[in-house]
Order: C-alpha cells, then sequence, then structure tokens
C-alpha cells in the first residue's frame, strides 16, 4: 500500500497547531505497520536550515495558476525514517508565518495543483492514496479527478480527506475557479464546489473524496447538526456513507515524561510523586507561591473562543479565591490576552500568564500540575487532554467531540474514569466540576494517585488509529 499524505504543515519542519503534529505523528505510525507512505508539505522560508541543508532537488515544472505559469520544484529529503516531499515556491511560501495572508487562496491552489501534477514526477512512487488534511489540501479530490481526464496515471488513485476543524473551511470568490484553479463554471454547482455566492475547498473535498474522515468519532456526529455543522451539515449528512470518525493520538517517543528533556525530574506511573518535584521547580521559574501541596491548574491553549475562555472569565474570580493556582500558556484574541495579564496582577502569585508559546515550557506545565483544563466550545479532538493523561495531569473537559471519546467520568465508587468532565456549556456547570476535581485533590489522596494512574496507563498512542486508517485505505 502507497499512501502521500498532504498536509499544509508539518512537524519537525514547520508547525502551527495540532494538524503540524498529526502529519508527523500519523505517517509514522503508518509506516511502522508496513504503509509505504510519504509526506508532501510546502517549503516554507521558516523551516530551519539543518533541514533545508539536507534536502535535495528532484526537478521543476510550470503549475498553472490561472493566466500564470508558475514555477515549481519539486525537492525530497527523509527525516526519522520518513520520505518527506516539499512543493518549491519563493514567491508563495517565502513569508513570515504561514497562514493569514491576503492571497492565501491564491497560495493553496498552487499548492493544491502542484500537488496533483507533482505524481507524474515521483519516479519510483505512485500513490494508491492521497490522504488530504484540511481546506489547504481540500481541491486535490476535485482535481485528481479532472487531471483523470485523458491521463491513465490516475486512474487507480483514491483520495482520504480529514476534516481537522471544520470552521476553517478555504471559502473564497466564485471567480476563483477560473482564475486560481483553472476549472469552468460546470464546477459552480453545489455538488462540486459551490457554495452560498462563492466556492469552498471544504466543500469540494468532501464532495469529490472517495472517503471523508474526522477526528473523533463524536465531532463525525455532531457535525451533522446545525449547531456544530458550519452550514456544511446538511452536505455531510448526505455524505454519512463515507464519513468516519477516527480519533487522533499522540507520539509516546515525543510525550514521554520518563524520558522527557524538558523537565526537571522524570517519571511514569510507578514514581508520579515526582510529579510534586516538578511543581516545585516551575512555581519557583513563574514565580508563584512555592508549596507543593496547592493544586496547579494548567491551561495551554490558543486563547479564542472556541477554547471555552468565556467560561472561565465568566468565573474567573470564583476561582482564584481559592487555595488553587492557575497556569496559562498561549496567544489568540487581544481581549483574552489582556484578560490573562490583568488577573495576573490581581492574583500575583497565583496566577501565572504566559502570553506566547514555548514548547519547553508546555511540557513543563503539562508534568507539574494536578489538572488541565478544557472546556471547549467544540473541540474536534483536541491534543491537550491526551498529553495531560499520559503526564497524570487530570483533565477536566466539557464533554464535546474528541474530549468525550477519550476522557471518561471518574466514578468514586468504581474508582473507574480519567477526568471530570461536565456536558453543558455553562460556566457554573465548570466551575462545579473544578471544585469536584478539587475535592478529591485535597481529601482523598489515594483516590486521587489511583485517579492519575488511570489515565497514564490508557493506551492513546497512533497505533490503534493507524489501523484504522488501514482499514480505510484498504476498503477503497
Amino acid at each position: 500500500m502507497k499512501v502521500l499524505f498532504v498536509a499544509s504543515e508539518c512537524h519537525p519542519f514547520i508547525k502551527t497547531g495540532g494538524l503540524g503534529d498529526v502529519a508527523y505523528a500519523l505517517p509514522k505510525a503508518l509506516k511502522k505497520a508496513g504503509i509505504d507512505v510519504r509526506v508532501m508539505i510546502p517549503k516554507y522560508s521558516a523551516i530551519a536550515e539543518k533541514y533545508k541543508k539536507k534536502i535535495t532537488d528532484i526537478c521543476n515544472f510550470t503549475v498553472s495558476v490561472g493566466w500564470r505559469d508558475q514555477y515549481c520544484g519539486l525537492q525530497y529529503l527523509e527525516e526519522d525514517g520518513i520520505p518527506f516531499y516539499f512543493i518549491d515556491n519563493e514567491y508563495y511560501f517565502k513569508r513570515e508565518g504561514i497562514y493569514g495572508h491576503y492571497d492565501d487562496g491564491e497560495r493553496f491552489a498552487y499548492f493544491c495543483r502542484a500537488v496533483v501534477q507533482s505524481i507524474n514526477y515521483l519516479e519510483d512512487f505512485l500513490p494508491d492514496v492521497i490522504h488530504c488534511n484540511d481546506w489547504q489540501t481540500g481541491m486535490i479530490p476535485l482535481l485528481r479527478s479532472e487531471f483523470n481526464i485523458g491521463n491513465d496515471i490516475y486512474d487507480n488513485i483514491k483520495t482520504v480527506f480529514t476534516i481537522h476543524n471544520l470552521q476553517y473551511q478555504g471559502i473564497f470568490p466564485k471567480q476563483a475557479l477560473g482564475e486560481l484553479l483553472n476549472l469552468g463554471w460546470e464546477y459552480y454547482t453545489e455538488e462540486k464546489a459551490k457554495y452560498f455566492d462563492g466556492i469552498s475547498f471544504m466543500q469540494a473535498a468532501i464532495n469529490y473524496a472517495d472517503a471523508v474522515t474526522t477526528v473523533s468519532e463524536s465531532y463525525a456526529e455532531e457535525i451533522k447538526t446545525p449547531y456544530y455543522g458550519e452550514r456544511l451539515d446538511g452536505l455531510i449528512r448526505s455524505k454519512s456513507d463515507i464519513l468516519y470518525g477516527i480519533v487522533n493520538g499522540i507520539d509516546y517517543d515525543i510525550f514521554n515524561p520518563a524520558t522527557d528533556k524538558n523537565i526537571l525530574i522524570n517519571y511514569d506511573e510507578n514514581t508520579v510523586e515526582n510529579k510534586d518535584k516538578n511543581k516545585i521547580d516551575l512555581q519557583k521559574t513563574l514565580e508563584l507561591t512555592v508549596n507543593k501541596d496547592i493544586p496547579m491548574i494548567g491551561l495551554v491553549s490558543r486563547l479564542v473562543g472556541q477554547k471555552g475562555i468565556d467560561l472561565i472569565a465568566c468565573i474567573m474570580n470564583e476561582i482564584m479565591v481559592q487555595n488553587v493556582q492557575l497556569v496559562i500558556l498561549g496567544t489568540g484574541d487581544k481581549k483574552y490576552e489582556e484578560m490573562f495579564k490583568y488577573y495576573s496582577e490581581v492574583y500575583r502569585g497565583k496566577l501565572s500568564a504566559n502570553i506566547f508559546f514555548n514548547n519547553s515550557l508546555a511540557q513543563r506545565i503539562y508534568a507539574s500540575s494536578d489538572m488541565f483544563l478544557m472546556p471547549s466550545m467544540f473541540e474536534p479532538c483536541g491534543i491537550g487532554q491526551l498529553i495531560a493523561l499520559r503526564y497524570g495531569t487530570v483533565p477536566i473537559v466539557r464533554e464535546t467531540g474528541g474530549l468525550k471519546d477519550t476522557v471518561s467520568p471518574f466514578n468514586e465508587l468504581t474508582q473507574k474514569g480519567n477526568g471530570f468532565c461536565f456536558s453543558n456549556y455553562n460556566a457554573h456547570d465548570m466551575l462545579y466540576t473544578i471544585n469536584r476535581a478539587l475535592y478529591f485533590y485535597n481529601n482523598n489522596k489515594d483516590m486521587w494517585n489511583n485517579l492519575r494512574k488511570n489515565g497514564m496507563e490508557q493506551d492513546n498512542s497512533w497505533s490503534k488509529s493507524a489501523d484504522k486508517y488501514i482499514e480505510l485505505y484498504d476498503s477503497l
């Protein structure tokens, strides 16, 4: 089985979020299972020089973007045993930041066409499946169909499209069909690429892919409803027979408290008491009150509405008047950044607001915190709760999407479960759940340690999910 995995970002070269982790870890797990998998991404200028020096040229060719003929360099690098291909064009990808540019529609229309054309130049590799991820790759299934006309090389290639977050759909004016994608007006229908008065890369992908997946079973059901469906729920319901929910995993080689070089003291489920030493070290670094018995709640997140930050804002004072510490790491909307900065002054020594992102500090927060807060409005899968469980940090989550699929409510009678959950998007339901977690932390250490071990012993690696993807590829 040959699989070409296509994404707009991929660790360790370039990453802004969970997609970058998936694009690295899933192919790695697929390769271990015997799949000939290769990854293709744009060659951004922000890729580290140590990688650029090792990249070699395969060939170059021309990609038509409307009336423009644009250069495309196809390049190659093997890293961690995985072959990576890079689409090189400095006009589109030599930028500060990888998203949010005025011409993103043109940039990723070019990328989609370049990926499909590159199949002709991969001399030793003809994919059975092209696995596309999120809107930036959404035109590939449509273009594969278009390029198949009169070109036998595309005959037997199947396409899989994974929705990582339905909120971001790649919506552009209808003129992009011809001016960017070289497609005729026959594609301007709801059964193809039309989305209201424009076109949608996401809609085209859902219409043309042989299979559509999303990153948890619960999210696959949620996006069939108007509340979560982002105005695509009707289309998604119509594609129920090819829609699959496969929960993400995490890379257990990277996220491993027993070997993590970012933390002071390594530990595993049998030495979980060493978390307290990491907590003390983090308290000193962040100038919090140094006391291992004060419960610490961590929040590593984009600071945006989707992540439930409004719920925290609503009851911030009720949380902070208790004997608790709150550690924030992340960036996002200005109003949330300023809010956390303000409260870090009001509750100095109890709240640390780190309005930036630093991977090493993130790992220290996972290893040091007693609880991890994820009150998301919606969450396709979520990576934070999986890392928290791996590090023995008890998640407090809202039951939605992947959070519902990976965090099970703790039952003090049976000792089953690995976290604390609430279902309504309601600040006081969240406060009640936080208080319940604090009660067990403060009053029953044996029960709390059992709860932490439940999480650490749960298998959230990529191996099970990779097997499900392989079953899907085989079925196609």
